[in-house]
């Protein structure tokens, strides 16, 4: 069996990565942080093994910034572009932005997380799980599903 994957970059270029599938999950972050850093209101993420991702080219060109206790997120030193996040909770995995794709990935987004946390013109009537709470994992309160 032949191993698929896919390529991304940052918006200038100067950023190529490569991954390979299969991805851990695809899903929409409301969470705050997501929110100013993309300047939107929710960033779409997926997940892969670390081992299973690579910078192909422009790694001197990577920026990283603590955005919180136990997060990094990368982006491009040159165009500015969000490109990553890791955590020390899950140092295993990596969250890519799906925007950056070059070519499709292995799942459409499967999930809302951090839904608490949606700005308020955000509307989402897609039917997917909302999730939130305390974590941004929990099931959202009776109401707030898709109807």
């Amino acid at each position: 069996m032949s191993e698929t994957g896919a390529k991304g970059a940052c918006l200038c270029g100067e950023i190529e990565f490569s991954v390979v599938f299969p991805s851990l999950f695809c899903g929409h972050c409301h969470c705050t942080l997501c929110q100013r850093n993309h300047g939107a209101g929710y960033v779409t993420w997926f997940a892969v093994p670390r081992d299973r991702f690579s910078i192909d080219r422009g790694s001197s060109k990577l920026v990283q910034f603590e955005s919180s206790d136990h997060g990094t997120r990368s982006f491009c030193g040159r165009c500015g572009s969000s490109l990553f996040c890791e955590s020390t909770h899950y140092p295993d995995k990596i969250d890519i932005v799906l925007a950056n794709m070059n070519q499709p990935i292995d799942r459409p987004p499967q999930v809302h997380v951090f839904f608490d946390d949606r700005a308020d013109w955000i509307v989402t009537e897609d039917g997917l799980p909302r999730l939130g709470g305390a974590t941004g994992m929990e099931p959202t309160l009776p109401g707030a599903e898709p109807s």
